[in-house]
């Protein structure tokens, strides 16, 4: 299953980052994650300062 980010994202880009197969993008006040795309390896939730990111 994939990441989702929540509304505790503060849009600082760390996820996006981390993210090896470039699976999240910048979107409509925070980032998001493609469902088709993610692998669910977990890097973006280890690199949110945050913590919005978590298994769906």
């Amino acid at each position: 299953m994939a990441h989702t980010i929540n509304s505790d994202c503060i849009s600082c880009g760390a996820c996006a980052d981390t993210c090896p197969v470039s699976a999240i993008s910048e979107g409509a006040g925070q980032y998001v994650i493609d469902p088709e795309t993610c692998i669910d390896c977990g890097a973006c939730a280890d690199g949110c300062p945050v913590g919005a990111i978590k298994p769906e």
